[in-house]
């Protein structure tokens, strides 16, 4: 009788607790308070997200809207990074400012991997450092781009370009720009590296004709193409690569 009466209380109180707005919450359950007394790092993704979106409907709190953004992504960041305005505005309670500023954290956030990667990273010797140190830039992207690496004789980063900008499927690259960055750079070395919004990881025909295309003209310049890369967010929102020289097409 007591245990049955126990569980309903607490039951009751959880109850309670859904019917009331944040700021009715005890302290440590509120997603602010919370952090100030125990931490960012105490937060689940949803507490993180709704201190950015500072409020949530009438019925519905900030945390409800939150774990309804990551519901749509499988809680997965990385996807809902790719998210634009429009895929986010059909959440209930995302309006404008909400939406944009949600997509500004999650950039920043992507720019901050990116500043770590520049900050330690500079020798590209393998295909995973050439992967660090552009995926930031690179992997939450709705349409392809080509990018180039421009390396000196130790693989240390002289500059990187972006080449071009595509649709979903594909990209048109002049193998002259490519070039011209490197003699501009003073490069001996280039790493290649481009994306597959669809998540696929498998180079195309086009993909292994461009290379080899690369691969001959650098030849005739003395400028060595040492990695192609493409980029991707594979089925199961994780961040991934193919290595055109780890699996001797270069």
């Amino acid at each position: 009788m007591y245990l049955c009466i126990e569980i309903q209380d607490i039951q009751n109180n959880m109850d309670k607790k859904n019917c009331l707005t944040v700021k009715e919450w005890a302290d440590e359950d509120k997603p602010r308070e919370k952090m100030l007394l125990h931490g960012k790092k105490e937060l689940s993704n949803a507490e993180l997200i709704a201190i950015l979106l500072r409020s949530g409907l009438p019925g519905k709190t900030a945390v409800d809207v939150a774990k309804e953004v990551l519901a749509i992504t499988g809680n997965k960041l990385t996807t809902l990074s790719q998210l634009d305005y429009r895929s986010l505005s059909h959440i209930k309670g995302l309006g404008a400012a909400k939406a944009t500023t949600l997509m500004a954290a999650l950039e920043l956030g992507w720019r901050m991997q990116s500043e770590i990667s520049t900050a330690n990273e500079l020798i590209l010797n393998n295909s995973s450092d050439v992967f660090n140190y552009m995926s930031p830039l690179m992997i939450d992207l709705d349409h392809e781009e080509f990018w180039a690496v421009y390396l000196s004789v130790r693989n240390k980063v002289i500059a990187r370009q972006r080449i071009a900008m595509g649709g979903q499927t594909e990209t048109t690259v002049d193998p002259r720009i490519v070039f011209r960055g490197a003699l501009e750079n003073k490069a001996v070395n280039i790493a290649i590296l481009h994306n597959h919004p669809s998540g696929g990881l498998q180079p195309s025909n086009a993909d292994r004709k461009l290379t080899k295309q690369l691969v001959e003209a650098g030849k005739l310049l003395q400028i060595n193409v040492t990695e192609h890369l493409i980029i991707a967010l594979t089925s199961n929102g994780k961040a991934d690569y193919y290595s055109f020289h780890d699996n001797g097409l270069l």
